[in-house]
């Protein structure tokens, strides 16, 4: 029998698991982080999600059906996935139309230009987040107050916004409210639990590896460490308080977790992977301490999006039977 050879773009995989299986397991892992943010701030984050998720399906079928006249691949929910990460970077009360746009910036301009899943320099979701930032900032920053009330000095302000404007006291840090989603944010941010529940159930799908996460993850802890180390004052807690404020008062978990291991974005090889996320861990850092803005998690991905080929041409793995 003549050998087939089958030429095709990322992502590839060596199993049994085709595109449209890992991006449900994605939904999935999202699924508990969606309820608690529905808990948190009631029903409206449902209708953010749905328009956010049908728009990313309409448009993607629209442009293949008008646009590009191809296979249709809106049935592999990747749309689906990019309309809830873009979701998850709204606030809940956010005017709809202004998801829309977002839905138009993922698919129409970051994705399917492109030539759609597997050919996107950027992931999309990030990419119509960065650009809401930019294009709507006061919708896109401001926030409602949680409707459960654990931590009351982080109502209506991010715990990230309340640090820059020095509004935090450690003394009074409540670690375990801002586990628990007791703090203003996007739809994606005050989830922690949930969302490590999810990073739990990707790694048992092996639909992830803990490369990216944990090298984004324990670069801001060492960074906050470091940071913390120059503020003390006397105050030895503030060495665990700093760090762990920054991983959970944020899109950091969302982040590491959920967009910076996009398979299409990110390097393939795993010393390419902890390059990468060490990468995003630093630059989110130095853009939350001396930058502009309070977060800097998507910025920080984009960055390293464009990275990423430089990075799979340097850092390749050994040759089989090379030396």
């Amino acid at each position: 029998m003549a050998n087939r050879f089958f030429i095709a773009s990322a992502p590839h995989l060596h199993s049994d698991y085709d595109a449209s299986r890992l991006m449900a397991d994605v939904v999935i892992a999202l699924m508990p982080a969606l309820a608690v943010s529905a808990w948190v701030f009631g029903l409206k984050v449902l209708l953010v999600t749905a328009v956010a998720v049908v728009s990313c399906v309409l448009l993607e079928f629209l442009i293949q059906k008008f646009v590009v006249r191809g296979p249709l691949t809106i049935f592999n929910f990747s749309a689906v996935v990019t309309g809830v990460l873009l979701a998850f970077n709204l606030p809940a009360d956010i005017p709809l139309w202004i998801v829309v746009i977002g839905a138009v910036v993922a698919i129409g301009v970051a994705k399917m230009p492109f030539g759609g899943l597997g050919k996107n320099p950027f992931n999309p979701a990030i990419a119509a987040r960065v650009f809401l930032l930019i294009a709507y900032p006061v919708q896109m920053t401001s926030f409602p107050a949680p409707r459960i009330d654990f931590v009351d000095a982080y109502s209506g302000a991010t715990p990230l916004a309340a640090l820059n404007e020095g509004k935090v006291d450690f003394a009074e840090f409540d670690a375990q409210g801002m586990f628990l989603g007791a703090m203003s944010g996007s739809l994606g941010e005050i989830a922690s639990l949930a969302l490590l529940v999810g990073f739990a159930y990707l790694l048992w799908r092996k639909v992830i590896s803990w490369h990216i996460p944990v090298a984004v993850l324990g670069t801001m802890a060492v960074f906050g460490v470091c940071v913390a180390a120059t503020r003390l004052q006397g105050d030895v807690d503030l060495l665990w308080q700093y760090p762990l404020f920054h991983l959970l008062g944020g899109g950091a978990l969302l982040g590491a977790i959920y967009m910076a291991t996009d398979y299409v974005t990110s390097p393939m090889t795993r010393c390419g992977m902890i390059i990468y996320g060490v990468g995003i861990g630093a630059l989110t850092m130095c853009i939350r301490l001396w930058g502009a803005y309070p977060e800097g998690m998507s910025f920080a991905i984009l960055i390293m999006n464009g990275m990423t080929p430089l990075i799979n041409k340097y850092v390749k793995p050994k040759r089989f039977g090379a030396k």
